[in-house]
């Protein structure tokens, strides 16, 4: 250990992460402590890692991390997330950002302080490449566009700000590839929630439980979008056909248009989500490029309808993994198995059911002599600890059935997930 170099010996410092490994570590030997002070590059605190963070008042708190990051130099990443700790003083937090951001390259910041500190103030026009902010609040964003020039990231939790800031915010970072919303407190001049955001360069969004009347994302560039748990009456996205996956989880929205950036889909996934098949569809159609579909925990708004493998096989020819669950009616799954087409190019099949009963064995049965390359199925349930003894005899016929059915396909690896 004598012949590491100084550098190597920060750079293993640094993968420690937290400030009281690095800490105790760092007191080895001269050298290492030389590692500390020169070449760490990596610092967190984080109040859940360690119970004394909580059992400590608030200004010994403060001591403690305002000399830890003061005996460093040139640290590029921070983070410093204070769950359950007393607010601490808006002074000694401005303190600790003053010191390190010219070197900053990652900040994750949680921290309640009195008063609020402006994070987009001390740390613009700066390195920041990475900026993660929580239980912050945001206001008088200037419409400067240079303001965060770096800025490839940034992820907003549970902070107060205004539709016009947020978007004066993105506005503000040139080189933005990732945005992470998740419950944001957006705070709006009428009665009408709108949120406008726009942005040349933005590749992937995340948004997660936000209510709106109104969103309506502008991203020319944007490769990856997920909505998860929001609800909106109408969303909007307004591209040039570079979305590649599209995500949605839990969703409430009465109006949804992707528009025309689902040329270069390859993965679209929806889940606990009302379907109203024949409009999704014409919202996918034109997908021709789609290699994974998942339509998990779907339901239907006509009873009636399903979803149509025949029109899937068509127009989805690239397609390799099928991912299905919904709610099965006798009558209606004969229809959904329907059609000369075949999947030829699934390979991965993934079916789950929410009540367990013969018609799931017959839909598998079918879906197996529609998939002829099929070299994995998976197969999801659920199973309830107080099951009755109708219950666990239909449960034992499924398994015999599945038994049964897949000695004709013993070239499937066929895996059973139940919870």
């Amino acid at each position: 250990m004598e012949h590491l170099p100084v550098e190597v010996i920060g750079n293993i410092l640094s993968r420690l992460g937290g400030a009281r490994d690095v800490v105790i570590a760092s007191a080895t030997c001269r050298k290492w402590r030389e590692a500390w002070r020169k070449h760490l590059h990596t610092l967190s605190f984080n109040s859940n890692d360690w119970h004394v963070y909580q059992d400590i008042t608030t200004s010994r708190l403060e001591i403690l991390i305002t000399q830890t990051i003061f005996q460093t130099t040139g640290l590029q990443g921070l983070s410093i997330l204070m769950d359950d700790v007393d607010e601490f003083s808006a002074s000694t937090v401005i303190a600790w950002l003053m010191y390190t951001r010219e070197t900053l390259h990652r900040l994750i910041y949680n921290v309640r302080t009195t008063p609020n500190v402006n994070i987009l103030e001390i740390c613009g026009r700066q390195k920041m490449e990475i900026l993660e902010l929580s239980h912050n609040s945001i206001t008088g964003v200037e419409p400067n566009f240079q303001r965060f020039p770096c800025l490839k990231s940034l992820s907003l939790s549970y902070v107060s700000i205004s539709a016009l800031d947020l978007n004066l915010l993105l506005t503000a970072c040139p080189k933005i590839e990732t945005l992470e919303l998740i419950n944001p407190e957006i705070a709006m001049s009428d009665a009408q929630v709108t949120v406008e955001l726009s942005s040349p360069t933005l590749k992937r969004v995340y948004v997660e439980a936000i209510s709106l009347d109104k969103f309506i994302l502008e991203a020319d560039s944007i490769e990856c979008l997920h909505l998860k748990d929001c609800a909106l009456e109408l969303f909007e996205l307004i591209g040039k056909g570079t979305l590649k996956h599209f995500k949605i989880d839990d969703v409430s929205v009465i109006h949804l248009d992707i528009g025309d950036t689902v040329d270069n889909l390859e993965i679209i996934d929806v889940s606990n989500f009302t379907i109203m098949w024949p409009k999704f569809y014409q919202m996918i159609s034109k997908s021709s490029k789609l290699t994974k579909l998942r339509l998990w925990d779907v339901v239907f708004d006509d009873e009636d309808e399903i979803v149509d493998l025949e029109t899937i096989a068509v127009c989805f020819p690239h397609l390799s993994h099928l991912a299905l669950s919904y709610d099965l009616r006798d009558g209606v799954v004969n229809y959904g198995l329907q059609g000369s087409s075949h999947l030829e190019n699934v390979f991965v099949l993934e079916l789950g059911w929410t009540i367990i009963n013969d018609l799931f064995s017959h839909w598998v049965e079918g879906l197996l002599k529609l998939c002829p390359n099929l070299r994995k199925l998976v197969i999801h349930g659920v199973v309830s600890e107080a099951k009755s003894p109708e219950e666990c005899q239909m449960l034992a016929n499924f398994t015999s059935s599945i038994v049964q059915l897949m000695r004709k396909y013993m070239h499937v690896d066929v895996q059973f997930d139940y919870e």
